[in-house]
């Protein structure tokens, strides 16, 4: 998707206005309006529980200014206007104007405007679709710079060109207007946006919860504190914490940025950012890890909360001063930092064998539980347990990984799994330790009067393909390629990711070891740390 969330700025028109209003008066906006000296841009803004304008694709983003130019019926950009600070609010509309504004600008997502607001943090993602639809601009009617040109040079300008280019001299957006107050424009946005592309229930929850702690941190995680600064309200020390904290678990859980097929076993351990479900899955982390229930939390009968998650979105307060904000936002980093990282303790899971199903794709259900699952091992004292346990525990779940996609596929994605999922990892874990059977295990894992897990042992030969390759069959070879030809942990022996490892001593200094290159050896953190120790204080 092309993100445009750049183009407009965000604002808080209910800390501007809480009168009534009169509509401005012109009724419609020209090209030239948006370009960024223009008087009518720089008075345009979002309100601040705008979705993010990111949800077009090149191809559309380039059919509306087609669109445009062609004098297509595009349907009314709806305004509101505060009477005290005189600047205008888009209630709908945002991707039409955000569209056009990026044309006039040549701004996709990757130039001045958006580099200035996300801090020069622009995934390659978000790069490629700029590119992308820059060439596709060009290819269908060329840029602004180009049209605004070629008026003066009608000799030389193709026919086709000039006419769009005296198109463009006349065409317009036409607007609506909202009047009334703040509230009545915000209500306005809702009634809109429940129509056509919908909110979804996301996007809602987050703007109803747009100045509580789990909505705020997530803001700020998904950019790595950059963008519209949902926290601008706060002290500057409490800004700089916050970005601080959003940097450094969007590295932990983002980087490196998931192309768009797989190449490498370095995987992100909290899939790809920057897509559609990359807020949701942000949002469901903060939520998860600090124990916040909401409506999607519920079964379907509406009932059963997990014990600890009782905690509702509802009953959250606005946070006023930023504390709540960073207290979410250190909570869930404590999270990240239990599952990858260097940090001391990390176990430093292998994404590859955790977060992506066989076929490649990330997983957001075996992300929650394996969070879940290393929290549980830390607070019950097991780290010990899974680490003499690791290497069998994970070559289960390398050699099953299929397992992961039939139960996501029979309850559910999202949290329907959550449990689940956690539930394998706990009856696998305790088999291991046991020294039972892979094929032992499977009875457990399915055993009517426990998990009764929605597994079946499965083979090459029980899946169909076509004669060519498709995508998720390239990635699934990829992926069991690399995972067979994985870096080892030298204490665990279980798979490692050189970005989650540390440099152990073999012998320690501590007993007379140096630090020669053959006296070293790479591990997981925490095998590093602590495993080692208290396998060293037990002797």
């Amino acid at each position: 998707m092309v993100n445009l969330d750049a183009l407009i700025k965000r604002e808080d028109f209910e800390l501007v206005s809480q009168v009534d209003d009169s509509p401005a008066q012109i009724q419609s906006i020209r090209a030239t309006d948006l370009a960024l000296d223009a008087m009518v841009y720089l008075v345009l803004r979002k309100p601040d529980f705008q979705r993010e304008t990111a949800s077009w694709t090149p191809e559309k983003v380039t059919a509306l200014v087609k669109s445009f130019l062609e004098g297509d019926l595009i349907p009314s950009i709806i305004l509101w206007q505060s009477s005290l600070s005189g600047k205008v609010f888009v209630i709908d509309g945002a991707h039409r104007l955000s569209a056009l504004a990026a044309w006039v600008q040549d701004d996709y997502g990757d130039r001045h405007v958006s580099q200035s607001f996300f801090g020069n943090v622009i995934p390659d993602e978000q790069r490629r679709a700029a590119e992308s639809t820059r060439r596709l601009i060009q290819e269908s009617v060329g840029s602004f710079v180009e049209l605004s040109h070629a008026l003066r040079s009608d000799d030389v300008v193709p026919d086709e060109k000039m006419r769009l280019a005296r198109n463009l001299s006349i065409g317009t957006l036409p607007i609506q207007w909202v009047s009334g107050t703040a509230d009545k424009a915000e209500s306005s946005f809702y009634r809109i946006n429940q129509q056509g592309t919908s909110i979804n229930d996301t996007e809602l929850e987050m703007i109803k919860a747009r100045r509580k702690p789990n909505a705020v941190a997530a803001r700020a995680f998904i950019r790595a504190g950059t963008g519209h600064k949902y926290w601008s309200s706060f002290d500057a020390s409490v800004q700089s914490d916050i970005e601080s904290v959003a940097n450094e678990v969007y590295d932990l859980i983002f980087k490196p940025h998931l192309g768009p097929s797989i190449r490498s076993a370095d995987l992100p351990p909290g899939g790809r950012g920057y897509s559609a479900d990359g807020m949701r899955m942000v949002f469901e982390f903060v939520n998860f890890a600090n124990g916040v229930q909401s409506e999607m939390r519920l079964n379907e009968s509406g009932v059963g909360r997990r014990k600890g998650q009782n905690k509702a979105t509802a009953d959250l307060v606005d946070d006023l001063d930023g504390s709540e904000t960073i207290k979410y936002m250190r909570t869930v980093k404590r999270a990240a930092e239990r599952i990858a990282g260097n940090s001391t303790g990390s176990l430093g899971l292998h994404p590859a064998v955790y977060f992506y199903s066989f076929t490649g794709r990330f997983q957001p259900a075996a992300f929650l539980a394996a969070v879940e699952f290393a929290k549980e091992l830390s607070e019950k004292k097991r780290l010990i347990q899974f680490t003499r346990s690791r290497h069998d525990f994970e070559e289960f779940l390398v050699k099953h990984k299929y397992f992961l996609n039939q139960i996501v596929r029979r309850r559910g994605g999202w949290h329907r799994s959550v449990t689940p999922i956690h539930q394998m990892y706990k009856i696998l874990l305790s088999g291991c330790a046991e020294g039972a059977s892979h094929e032992e295990i499977i009875e457990r894992l399915r055993d009517p009067k426990g998990a009764r897990l929605p597994i079946q042992v499965a083979g090459p030969d029980d899946y169909e393909y076509g004669r060519d390759f498709s995508a998720r069959a390239k990635d699934a070879v990829y992926l069991s390629t690399l995972l067979r030809d994985s870096t080892r942990c030298n204490i665990c022996r279980a798979r490692l990711n050189p970005r989650f490892s540390t440099l152990d001593h073999e012998v320690r200094k501590q007993d007379g070891g140096n630090g020669a290159p053959r006296n070293g050896q790479i591990a997981h953190p925490y095998c590093n740390s602590g495993y080692k120790e208290q396998q060293h204080a037990s002797n």
